[in-house]
């Protein structure tokens, strides 16, 4: 009996460092960049922040799925570097030496990144899963509607529009009636002016004066004198 379960504990490290190491099947690998996201208040990463790491997994796993029951030693890691880099795996707990599909892990990270993020003070870029993707922020809306902003300034091009055109009416009837009022203030003092009419220029006459036309002044000289 001692010898079966001897035998039993020297079996599962084994065959819990297949399941976890470099590049295995459903394995991610982790990079951690502390010293750059927090500068002189980096921590170090020690045994306490590897079971922080495995908690947040195991949380996030079970945040996923409602009917996953992930534990903390469901979470493996190894391979852990100084600088700070190491692989995980997350096994199954309802089969036994299994991993769970690396789809279904990814899932859950991408869902909980935000919380697992702020457990260690950093950021996307400084918290990297080498096989998973940056998370995307949600795209900003604007508070306004796009529809909204188009028609303010078709409006306010139809009212600019329409002012324009009630100034260049009142400028133009001011206008005309200047240029009447200048004709009819000449007309009064008999001044002649040219008219244009039918595109000829003709005099108009000074009506107090008069106007001599020319060739009966030469007949009346001719044969008024005796």
């Amino acid at each position: 009996m001692l010898r079966v379960l001897l035998l039993t504990f020297s079996v599962v490290p084994i065959a819990c460092a297949e399941l976890c190491k470099p590049d295995a099947q459903n394995a991610f690998k982790v990079r951690l960049s502390i010293k750059t996201a927090l500068g002189d208040n980096a921590y170090a990463w020690d045994a306490n922040e590897e079971y922080l790491f495995k908690a947040m997994m195991a949380f996030a796993m079970r945040r996923y799925s409602s009917k996953t029951t992930t534990q903390i030693s469901n979470v493996l890691l190894c391979n852990v570097t100084d600088r700070v880099s190491f692989w995980f795996v997350v096994t199954d707990s309802s089969k036994n030496m299994t991993t769970v599909p690396g789809s279904e892990v990814e899932a859950a990270i991408r869902m909980n990144r935000n919380r697992i993020n702020s457990a260690f003070l950093l950021s996307d870029k400084t918290l990297q899963f080498l096989k998973i993707s940056t998370t995307l922020a949600p795209p900003v809306e604007p508070s306004t509607p796009v529809w909204l902003i188009v028609f303010g300034v078709v409006l306010s091009l139809i009212v600019a529009g329409i002012v324009f055109l009630i100034v260049s009416g009142i400028q133009q009837r001011k206008r005309k009636n200047k240029e009447s009022t200048e004709r009819e203030n000449l007309e009064e003092k008999g001044e002649v002016t040219i008219t244009i009419e039918n595109g000829i220029p003709c005099e108009t006459l000074d009506l107090k004066a008069g106007h001599v036309n020319g060739v009966f002044a030469a007949d009346d000289e001719r044969f008024s004198s005796l």
